[in-house]
């Protein structure tokens, strides 16, 4: 296929701000035991879930630094097939936060996805953690500029977010949903951080807004908003309904899991419709067979507009692909998507 045919490179300016293709889900873990386990989940089920370990809630007082040695080993061990498996690092206030990014850079630099920086204050603060970061991979001659996502959960953050959205070092900002109630030191109730459906944090004024302003910094400045945690581990109903309406009301691109059984939910939630599915083939087949003109397709015209829509609903139908769950049809993989299908 000659690739000015291809939409990526015919429906877009060369100034559009590339969007980072991020798995939708998000998967926490801290405890050895269940970092293994996800590891092992993710070689199962392919790239289509992002295994974050969590060195700030996940280690010990005192252990620190021995925790985040054991993530850099998982890092860069045989499970960690796909590449994409990241790390939570400690506030940019705690006394070990550099002795921490300076051990993971020094030890597992070359292969970490990302890392995640909780907690920031404001832009100060993400400012201050990048330049840690990129020192220590200088030091340690890291070949390669690793992603950085920052926790908006404090109110100078979410004050600043737009700031911190445009920060060119940070890729995804995800909303911390128990830390930003917490902040509120009792002024927003606790059942804000469920899924109680009286007050929960899809109802609550505060915590609504706070979920709006994050996706909308993100997506004006071509970054991936990630959604709060839901509690709630063993009601799949609750979950696939919060991950539902986070996907297709906020315009969120990506969920966290803090439970292996979270994770297929929230992958399927946030993955197109098989009818979306179809209708985006029929339509970015005509309209490439068009010259990518305007067509009319079922009595409806589409022009470059529409077509960037359903380009952007076969990319994330491709993201959300993996074996046991939706795929996508093996001859528009091989059309469209030079790695096939997961």
């Amino acid at each position: 296929m000659n690739t000015l045919t291809h939409p990526r490179d015919a429906l877009f300016d060369p100034d559009d701000l590339p969007v980072p293709a991020l798995p939708v889900c998000d998967h926490y873990s801290g405890v050895e035991l269940r970092m293994r386990k996800s590891l092992a989940l993710q070689v199962e089920m392919g790239p289509v879930f992002d295994v974050t370990l969590d060195a700030e809630d996940g280690a010990p007082v005192g252990g620190e630094l021995e925790h985040a040695a054991l993530i850099a080993e998982l890092v860069n061990g045989p499970d960690n097939r796909h590449g994409r498996v990241g790390a939570r690092v400690l506030p940019v206030e705690h006394a070990r936060f550099e002795a921490m990014v300076e051990l993971l850079m020094r030890q597992a630099g070359h292969r970490l996805a990302y890392l995640m920086i909780p907690k920031p204050r404001g832009l100060a603060d993400v400012q201050r953690a990048a330049a840690a970061v990129d020192a220590a991979a200088q030091r340690h001659g890291i070949g390669r500029t690793v992603p950085l996502h920052a926790l908006i959960e404090t109110h100078g953050a979410l004050r600043e977010v737009q700031a911190i959205a445009a920060h060119p070092r940070y890729e995804s900002l995800s909303f911390g949903l128990m830390d930003f109630v917490s902040a509120h030191r009792g002024a927003i109730p606790q059942t804000a951080m469920g899924l109680n459906p009286h007050g929960g944090q899809f109802d609550h004024p505060l915590v609504l807004r706070a979920k709006l302003e994050i996706a909308a910094a993100c997506h004006g400045f071509g970054k991936v908003p990630s959604h709060a945690v839901v509690t709630e581990l063993k009601d799949r109903k609750a979950l696939q309904l919060a991950a539902e309406t986070a996907c297709r009301r906020l315009g969120y691109t990506r969920m966290w899991s803090i439970h292996p059984d979270q994770i297929r939910v929230i992958v399927d939630a946030f993955a197109p419709t098989t009818a979306e599915v179809d209708l985006a083939i029929e339509i970015l087949l005509a309209a490439q067979a068009a010259g990518w003109a305007p067509i009319r397709h079922r009595d409806s015209l589409h022009d470059r507009a529409s077509y960037r829509y359903f380009w952007q609903l076969l990319q994330r139908a491709h993201r959300t692909s993996y074996h046991g769950g939706a795929q996508l049809p093996v001859e528009v993989c091989q059309a469209f998507f030079a790695s096939g299908c997961t």
